[in-house]
């Protein structure tokens, strides 16, 4: 399955991680350090939760921190898929109660981050729109620029997900 598309016109982001609300953040795996170089965003235990929609290797997060894995493509999604991102949204919205710190990350931590990210925020009470301005607002420009993944959370994931599991 591929899972991301190549992309060369989106820069990456400036820092590793951004956070949305508090104790909610969003990352990736690579960012622009201080140099102007790519680094690798390895996670530690800075986070309590981790939720990762595309996984890479050596990039954490350390033994003993509650880490959920599941990949998604940064493109339409089928049914199951939606089902997935979810129940991680339920995850983070729960963990956030909790007064847990709670990671969402993919590879660059704009699109499928911002996708369950929105989705969390919308499950607290956000309105998809407002949910959309934060993670824009706190992630930069390039944050949720899958206009798809936009549209889910203004359709809502429930009727996104019955449309395509009608179309499936």
């Amino acid at each position: 399955m591929r899972t991301r598309r190549k992309q060369p016109d989106v820069p990456a982001p400036g820092s590793p991680w951004s956070e949305i609300v508090p104790g909610l953040w969003m990352g990736g795996h690579e960012f622009t350090g201080r140099t102007g170089a790519l680094e690798l965003a390895v996670v530690r235990d800075e986070f309590d939760l981790v939720l990762t929609l595309l996984r890479l290797p050596g990039h954490g997060p350390d033994q003993g921190v509650e880490h959920h894995v599941w990949p998604i493509p940064d493109g339409p999604l089928d049914g199951t898929q939606i089902a997935g991102v979810m129940r991680l949204a339920q995850a983070a919205d729960d963990a956030l109660e909790d007064g847990r710190r709670v990671l969402v990350r993919c590879y660059h931590g704009y699109n499928r981050s911002g996708l369950v990210v929105g989705q969390a925020l919308i499950r607290a009470g956000h309105t998809a729109d407002e949910a959309i301005r934060m993670i824009r607002a706190r992630r930069g420009p390039w944050a949720l620029h899958n206009d798809l993944f936009v549209e889910y959370l203004r359709t809502g994931l429930d009727t996104a997900r019955l449309l395509e599991e009608l179309a499936e």
